[in-house]
């Protein structure tokens, strides 16, 4: 997704607040068929850096789903799969169909011609925007979910939340995003080129059907909401997770000598979980938050009937955008980096002194094997 992002807009040397949402006597003095073409280096930096990210993470992921297919961290590690997978696949096709266009914009820019990508271009191009923006959010939203009732009913978690289950859900998940993205297809609302021409997407500014509006509001609201449903579950999961510490500690000595490493360990599995999670939550807030409002204002502007020029704020919209672009190469580092193995040695270089997760000589194999670090 990031290529079509890496537009600057050389044309404007202002870059306040102005510059992002002219007024109305200055919407018209700069034409989007004048910008000068971008650099390329950085595109093809930032494509290759997410998929080769997004790669790592996957194989990593199913290298621990091989290993825990059997277990309770078996659901979170498939809809982390299906995340990862859905942001490999949106990074890369979009960044294909961002790159036609930034070739045709460079092709006819010593021309100064106003280059828009047809309708039979833009509408898939619209579909794959909608539909690759909407899928990590909600899977994000089903893992904090799934997680919460881990954490706080492991018993309700054995019986109902089984791969069968999820599977279904990510089902669910897809044919949502996909339903909201096809009905443009269908002729019902469209999809328009956005400024500077080197992206699809609905509608935001200017004119608006009706059609228009509800499909808008309908993807800020699934978006926003699947971000609020993420930030309560990790919170109750995180108070949950904070009071069994707290009861861990009160446990008498004995009885933590003789069995709370096996406790502790499967309670370090949820924190590592939570963890990644938490990290997952916090990249999506920050990265998608600024475009979902973004449309949200405009659908709230329309319905007041404001109308909004179609040029104006078109540089603010193309900012929020281009960091929510980033939510596709900044996920995959979540794994990568907040995995137990990794945690687990960086805190042995800022405490030495201390050994953490290393079993005792009077467990088994078998039990070495359950709690293996992968």
């Amino acid at each position: 997704m990031d290529i079509l992002f890496t537009v600057s807009c050389q044309h404007s040397r202002d870059y306040n607040l102005t510059s992002f949402c002219p007024d109305n006597q200055t919407i018209n003095s700069t034409s989007p068929g004048l910008v000068n073409p971008p650099a390329f280096g950085m595109s093809y930096f930032t494509m290759t850096l997410g998929a080769l990210s997004n790669l790592t993470a996957l194989a990593i992921l199913a290298h621990s789903y091989a290993r825990f297919r059997q277990r309770a961290k078996a659901p979170f590690l498939f809809l982390a799969s299906a995340l990862i997978l859905s942001d490999l696949a949106g990074h890369v096709i979009t960044g294909a169909l961002a790159l036609h266009l930034h070739l045709g914009r460079v092709k006819h820019h010593r021309a100064a011609i106003v280059v828009e990508p047809p309708q039979s271009y833009c509408k898939p191009f619209g579909a794959c925007m909608v539909f690759f923006g909407l899928c990590p959010l909600l899977l994000g939203s089903a893992m904090a979910v799934e997680r919460c009732i881990g954490i706080t009913q492991p018993l309700l978690h054995s019986t109902v939340v089984t791969v069968a289950h999820i599977r279904f859900s990510v089902l669910l998940i897809t044919s949502t995003a996909l339903t909201l993205a096809g009905l443009p297809l269908l002729n019902v609302g469209n999809y328009k080129p956005q400024f500077p021409g080197t992206w699809c997407f609905l509608p935001l500014n200017g004119p608006l059907s009706i059609a228009d509006a509800n499909l808008a509001l309908a993807f800020s609201l699934l978006g926003l909401g699947a971000l609020t449903v993420s930030v309560l579950s990790n919170t109750m999961s995180g108070l949950k997770l904070l009071q069994k510490r707290h009861k861990d500690q009160r446990v008498k000595s004995n009885a933590r000598r003789h069995g709370s490493f096996l406790t502790s360990s499967l309670h370090s599995l949820d924190v590592e979980m939570m963890t990644q999670l938490a990290g997952i939550t916090v990249v999506s807030c920050v990265c998608w938050n600024p475009f979902l409002i973004y449309v949200l204002i405009s659908v709230i502007r329309f319905y007041g009937g404001i109308t909004r020029p179609e040029n104006q704020c078109e540089k603010l919209l193309l900012l929020a955008l281009r960091l929510a672009s980033w939510n596709q190469i900044l996920d995959p580092w979540v794994y990568i980096l907040l995995r137990r193995a990794v945690l687990r040695r960086v805190l042995q270089l800022l405490q030495p002194e201390k050994v953490l997760f290393s079993p005792s000589s009077s467990y088994t194999d078998s039990n070495r094997k359950q709690i293996s670090l992968y």
